[in-house]
């Protein structure tokens, strides 16, 4: 492939990736996807063969942005303390910047249950859920693993998705939504590293009794 040809790959590629945040895979048209390239449509017909390949390049790519990435913070060798205020502090950070994208990813996975595994796939949900039961610090029984794991990522992800909702309830409290975001990514970790740390004294507790 030429200089030429990945540029105006990369091109259609950026353009798709818009129109389908904005739009979704039903109601996005190739023409509205060329004329954003600012191409014609028999050109992207030539580097992408249907709306569908297009759309699975885009979410593949997405997917790996949103969620395989920081799923693997989880598996290095941090403490889980660290994980998680490390966990939100670039999650948060990345949702702020790309605010089309989770309910994108949503949406989709609910219209097409099928791109669940390609969402997933690739991330070694076992390898996590050993590594998080493992902590020195923080004892958290097996069990309780996916519950945490969903806490942490709705934390993340609600105050992005719920954007409009929470900036006019905050507004009637006198309170800014960025200053509220860049406040929460603070208070979220502590409020889950706080919550587990009080359940693991109590677990020490019952087991000594």
């Amino acid at each position: 492939m030429t200089k030429e040809d990945k540029q105006t790959e990369q091109k259609i590629f950026d353009a798709a990736t818009e129109i389908f945040e904005e739009k979704g895979l039903d109601a996005a048209r190739m023409q509205d996807i060329a004329d954003r390239a600012g191409i014609n449509k028999a050109l992207l017909h030539y580097y992408f063969r249907s709306k569908e390949k297009l759309f699975t390049a885009v979410f593949d790519a997405l997917a790996e942005r949103m969620f395989m990435k920081f799923a693997g913070i989880f598996e290095e060798e941090m403490s889980v303390e660290e994980k998680i205020r490390y966990f939100f502090r670039k999650h948060m950070d990345f949702l702020q910047k790309n605010p089309r994208l989770p309910l994108f990813i949503l949406t989709e996975v609910n219209r097409n249950p099928k791109l669940v595994d390609r969402l997933i796939g690739k991330v070694n949900i076992i390898q996590i859920k050993s590594k998080l039961s493992k902590d020195k610090d923080i004892d958290i029984p097996e069990e309780l693993v996916p519950h945490l794991m969903v806490t942490i990522v709705s934390m993340s992800f609600f105050p992005i998705i719920a954007k409009p909702l929470l900036k006019a309830l905050l507004q009637k409290t006198g309170v800014d939504y960025n200053h509220f975001i860049k406040e929460r990514i603070q208070f979220a970790p502590d409020f889950v590293i706080s919550a587990l740390k009080n359940n693991s004294s109590e677990l020490k507790t019952q087991n000594n009794e």
